[in-house]
């Protein structure tokens, strides 16, 4: 991943954690250049990046300062940030994965289901263990219709599927529908994710959307009782 980009995706997380608030000026070029060991070029693609989304806004003579978002727009970058995927949400750490199956299969009845296809589509059926830093976080079960991503190698099964959808073949991911439940872990899954036994999981199942309008995956994921958290934002109309 290009190093701009990890540094646009960290201080977005910082933005949506609430550690930058609205109308809080950004560190200048010079120390960000100095807290994320690089070039002036490089920082200024990464405040462009979270400038055209809407995040930051740059002031003449003054700095760049942290956008005085609506409700709607902090729902936004919260719900945005949840469907980045796992690399996108540690910036500077070692994501890699363990490659339990990546096969091609007709799609399973229920997952053609859920990804609006016919019965006779074929998809990815890819099956991992994700690790953050050398330590399991979640074993993730998916299916993607290769018609619509196109061209996926094991390489990017081990690195970020995510990252190849929008850099590589310039789709846009837009949206998630996600259902989040708890159960205890299965002796398989307390093994993969150095769980002891029946310690519990959390079950994340979700269906992710393109800007078209057309669901391209349908996946359920398996995490760590003590590594997910989900971020709900609550109105009042």
């Amino acid at each position: 991943m290009q190093k701009y980009i990890i540094i646009s995706n960290d201080i977005r997380n910082k933005i949506s954690k609430g550690e930058y608030v609205a109308n809080q000026q950004l560190p200048f070029e010079k120390d960000l250049c100095i807290e994320y060991g690089s070039s002036k070029m490089t920082i200024k693609k990464a405040v462009d990046i979270l400038v055209a989304e809407g995040l930051i806004i740059k002031r003449r003579g003054s700095g760049t300062f942290i956008k005085d978002l609506s409700p709607e727009e902090i729902e936004r970058v919260v719900m945005g940030n949840q469907i980045r995927g796992t690399t996108a949400l540690n910036p500077g750490k070692k994501v890699t994965s363990k490659i339990l199956n990546f096969s091609i299969v007709k799609v399973p009845e229920q997952t053609a289901k859920k990804l609006n296809v016919s019965p006779d589509t074929f998809v990815y059926d890819v099956y991992r263990v994700r690790y953050i830093d050398g330590n399991p976080v979640v074993i993730e079960k998916m299916y993607m219709p290769i018609e619509l991503i196109p061209g996926i190698k094991e390489k990017n099964i081990k690195g970020s599927i995510y990252e190849y959808i929008e850099n590589i073949l310039h789709l846009n991911i837009q949206s998630a529908h996600r259902t989040v439940s708890t159960r205890k872990a299965t002796d398989f899954e307390a093994k993969e994710l150095g769980l002891e036994k029946g310690d519990p999981v959390a079950i994340a199942e979700q269906v992710g959307y393109l800007d078209t309008g057309a669901s391209f995956e349908y996946s359920v994921s398996v995490h760590r009782y003590d590594k997910f958290s989900v971020d709900i934002i609550m109105t009042r109309t």
